[in-house]
């Protein structure tokens, strides 16, 4: 089972993992890809890419 989570979306720091049979594959918040710290207001987007 292939399970994309997204967390964060409302408040601030907006992130997201993939797991993959239950284990953690990759992991990211937000604002290592769009350098705006805590990125609030903003969606997962590139983390999901």
């Amino acid at each position: 089972m292939v399970i994309l989570g997204l967390g964060g979306a409302v408040g601030h720091d907006p992130s997201a993992a993939l797991v993959i049979d239950g284990k953690i594959v990759a992991a990211a918040e937000e604002e290592r890809f769009n350098r705006i710290k805590h990125s609030k207001g903003l969606q997962p987007e590139l983390s999901a890419r």
